[in-house]
């Protein structure tokens, strides 16, 4: 008896649907999830021929050593990639974005310096990522953004020295994180970490190996125990300075603290310039704003085209700390509303008697006679964005120079 054409077609396509490379065996799986099992067949290359709708490939303990952008195209459909034990040292971009479905990729014991990080953009599905035992020193910013369903990712024996704050902190699914035996700089840079470990419900596997390698005060401590007094956010408090001679110049005093101690830079923001001062300034030309090691900059010859917003910025590996005065010449008109300025909220000072005040170190010297400047101090941006509200200074203050610290 002839079977019925129905069950004719039905073979054919299933027969096609089970298409496999010669290296390979293929079989179907349940859910009508196909296998493609191609480990341990000495491969140098992704075998050519693959069903369109092989869900799942192994490939692992081969000798694979490269990944062109082709290579996977002809399974558009995988959700489990298994390329563990190779010799993989280069996966061109855009190899693993043409896998959508993509939930499982093992690509743990091979060469790999630098990974296709891009590529995670199109693999929103993905749920466990291997990359451990390659030769990884960085893990991006942003790398790992938008890996919604992300729950395991091993990253363990790399060569990680640190990692971008907050790398982990996109990840709402993540349930294991693996990160030992990397030789970590255990600097400020990395104090996020030790935060992060303390507040989540993530298991960071064998968390007592995964150990600082520098610097040498710190080598061989888990870098979930690394002290945090050595790692202080900046503060910064602004001054103006004066003192005898002649001519008119503005000078500003910057002290800072932290830990690493901060380094000191300077913005000016005037109406017809815009200067970032990274460091000392030299005599050289003769410029009229020179900066100082010891945090103070000063403005000789000071008029009209100086007055502006001047900020003091205390920069650390743990952050940055900033503090601004408005500077113009008395009769100018009202700084408050002239001058220009970063923070949009600023407004007048509070009058007397409402309860608020400066500090000490920002009262204003008695009005003189002569040149004089109007100063308005503003509060650092922390302060600013507390629950209380902003304070501001005004103050007329004679002006002269100042002998150096």
């Amino acid at each position: 008896m002839r079977p019925p054409l129905a069950v004719l077609a039905l073979v054919t396509l299933l027969s096609q649907g089970l298409a496999c490379p010669s290296p390979c065996s293929c079989s179907p799986k349940k859910n009508g999830r196909l296998l493609a099992e191609c480990a341990y067949r000495e491969l140098r290359d992704v075998p050519q021929g693959l069903s369109p709708n092989v869900t799942i490939l192994t490939l692992s303990a081969n000798l694979l050593g490269r990944l062109g952008r082709a290579a996977l195209a002809e399974a558009p459909e995988l959700q489990s990639l298994w390329l563990g034990y190779n010799h993989i040292s280069a996966v061109e971009p855009g190899t693993f974005a043409v896998l959508p479905h993509l939930r499982n990729l093992d690509l743990s014991h091979n060469r790999l310096a630098e990974f296709p990080w891009q590529d995670l953009r199109n693999l929103s599905a993905l749920q466990i990522l291997k990359l451990s035992h390659n030769r990884l020193a960085s893990l991006p910013a942003g790398a790992l953004t938008g890996l919604q369903e992300l729950r395991s990712l091993w990253l363990n024996d790399n060569a990680l020295t640190t990692l971008a704050s907050g790398a982990f902190e996109a990840l709402p699914a993540l349930a294991q994180l693996q990160l030992f035996h990397n030789p970590f700089n255990c600097s400020c840079k990395l104090a996020w970490l030790r935060q992060w470990a303390e507040s989540t419900s993530v298991v960071l596997s064998r968390a007592g190996s995964t150990l600082c390698a520098a610097p040498a005060r710190l080598r061989g401590r888990p870098v979930t125990a690394m002290p945090s007094a050595l790692c202080v956010p900046p503060s910064a408090h602004l001054t103006y300075l004066s003192g005898p001679g002649d001519g008119l110049t503005l000078t500003l005093h910057c002290s800072v603290a932290g830990s690493p101690m901060p380094e000191i830079r300077w913005r000016i923001r005037t109406a017809g310039r815009h200067l970032d001062i990274d460091g000392p300034t030299t005599k050289a030309g003769r410029p009229r704003i020179l900066a100082f090691k010891n945090g103070t900059v000063a403005v000789s010859d000071f008029g009209k085209e100086d007055e502006g917003t001047y900020t003091c910025l205390a920069v650390n590996e743990v952050g940055t700390r900033e503090v601004s005065v408005n500077v113009a010449l008395a009769g100018s008109g009202n700084p408050a509303e002239e001058l220009p300025r970063d923070d949009p909220q600023a407004g007048h000072p509070h009058p007397a008697g409402s309860g608020h005040g400066c500090t000490k170190s920002e009262e204003p010297d008695a009005p003189s006679m002569g040149d004089k400047l109007v100063i308005v101090y503003h509060m650092p941006r922390e302060a600013r964005s507390g629950t209380g509200a902003p304070e501001f200074c005004l103050g007329i203050l004679p002006l002269g120079p100042l002998l150096l610290w």
